[in-house]
């Protein structure tokens, strides 16, 4: 069978919900609107999440991992599973689960049309300090980039891999990738997912991760926006 679309999902400490996410993912790959592959990348866990990953790709054949040698960070996992996949289409979903992943059948209606297709969480269940955090840090990243995207957090995308593929990802990027699509000259749109509380597991990132980093990242991000190099190849001989 050949595979159309790979849902990347970056992998850290999360050994109780990963047999959920086996069930949930391998179920939508039977609604999905594109022929789906998973693909784990597992960044350096060091709990038990190795061993159920391998299990799991054990008993379904399109579930497939890749393991950090050492931890490097969501950017870095989600890179590497954009550079990893052979599909025409990527997406990527956070193993907490707290978006569904049947939604990304509401995301590959329009991907036709765009670029990158990112959720945009409907009625958040996080707290009001992560709440607010990611509101001020959404509200400073759009005054840099002018992205127009009200939730680059949110862990539900779907991007053309040709476009995926050419983000220059350094740490932090993953907050950036509608702007970085929009580098590239790509068309993109916000489509309201469904949001759910962490059931299982512990949120790996802090208020620093939420609001400080992203201030940071963002002068990274006109730094790399003035030297940015974009270019189309209209013969080959």
């Amino acid at each position: 069978m050949a595979y159309q679309f790979t849902i990347v999902i970056p992998v850290y400490n999360e050994e109780d919900n990963l047999e959920r996410v086996e069930q949930e993912l391998a179920a939508f790959t039977k609604i999905s609107k594109k022929r789906t592959c998973i693909l784990f990348v597992n960044d350096g866990s060091k709990d038990n999440s190795q061993s159920l990953i391998e299990t799991i790709c054990k008993r379904n054949d399109n579930f497939s991992y890749i393991l950090f040698k050492e931890n490097r960070g969501l950017s870095a996992a989600i890179k590497a599973g954009f550079d990893e996949t052979k599909t025409e289409l990527v997406g990527y979903i956070d193993s907490d689960l707290q978006t569904n992943p049947e939604d990304f059948n509401l995301l590959l209606e329009h991907i036709g049309e765009y670029d990158l297709v990112t959720g945009v969480r409907a009625d958040r269940k996080d707290s009001f300090v992560k709440n607010m955090s990611s509101k001020i840090a959404n509200g400073i990243r759009r005054a840099f980039t002018h992205d127009g995207m009200d939730d680059t957090g949110c862990p539900l995308k779907v991007i053309k891999t040709e476009f995926a593929q050419r983000i220059p990802m350094f740490r932090g990027l993953h907050r950036f990738l509608p702007a970085m699509i929009l580098l590239q000259n790509g068309k993109i749109i916000q489509i309201p997912v469904r949001h759910y509380p962490r059931i299982a597991g512990q949120a790996n990132f802090g208020l620093w991760n939420r609001l400080l980093g992203p201030l940071s990242d963002c002068f990274a991000y006109l730094w790399m926006k003035r030297k940015y190099i974009n270019y189309e190849i209209s013969k080959r001989g």
